[in-house]
């Protein structure tokens, strides 16, 4: 399995995401630059969090026209596997590659916390293995992350198992946080309706490591592997 990371002009994450794939569950990544026309074989492709062309006008609106993206939707419709994780699901949106959109947050701030999550099913690649009863903790930075669909295409979506996490909160740690952004639906991770593409705020690639204490974004990225290599 080949991973390709895409880099746009504003990009800080895409090398956490290149760790966590060679390191965390050591796989072949390769970056991939934004102008390029080339996905190298690449057969899950993720696009990383950070500030793509700055944020200018919406999150994601500009970096949805850069000439890879052109073949990133190709490689999706052909059924290729794609994530987008923070600016990345932001893009996705743009893209029209997932329903919604990413608005701001409602208290207006950027947040840069701990958060915890919970699947909300285990019938998408990102969460076969994981347990719908725990809450997993999964760092979160951004300033527009509150997913908004219209009562239609929420619908559409839950009849589809399409919504992939929900934040929640852990009565264990004195630390709660429970839906900190505003999103409908307490929805931090979303898939498309083929079950191809999928998009979550939290940054999983920024747990994965026992150095920083925390380990629960490892779950999926080996969620993700175990399906792609069964």
């Amino acid at each position: 399995m080949k991973f390709g990371v895409v880099v746009f002009p504003g990009s800080n994450c895409d090398q956490d995401l290149v760790d966590a794939i060679s390191i965390g569950v050591q796989q072949e990544v390769v970056k991939l630059w934004h102008k390029d026309h080339d996905l190298q074989g690449c057969d899950f492709i993720l696009l990383p969090g950070g500030f793509s062309y700055g944020d200018y006008l919406r999150s994601g609106a500009i970096s949805r026209f850069s000439p890879i993206m052109q073949e990133v939707i190709q490689h999706a419709e052909r059924g290729g596997y794609v994530m987008g994780i923070c600016n990345g699901f932001q893009i996705l949106t743009e893209a029209g590659l997932l329903p919604g959109a990413l608005l701001r947050n409602v208290n207006q701030k950027f947040i840069c916390d701990n958060v915890y999550i919970k699947p909300v099913t285990t019938n998408l690649l990102p969460t076969q293995l994981l347990d719908v009863n725990k809450a997993y903790k999964i760092p979160v930075a951004h300033g527009e992350g509150c997913y908004y669909a219209d009562k239609e295409t929420l619908k559409q979506m839950q009849d589809n198992d399409q919504i992939m996490f929900k934040y929640s909160s852990n009565v264990a740690d004195t630390h709660e946080l429970y839906n900190i952004n505003g999103s409908l639906l307490n929805i931090a991770g979303v898939s498309n309706a083929k079950k191809n593409v999928f998009g979550m705020m939290p940054h999983p690639e920024r747990a994965v490591d026992p150095e920083l204490g925390n380990t629960d974004g490892l779950a999926i990225f080996e969620s993700i592997l175990n399906l792609v290599n069964a």
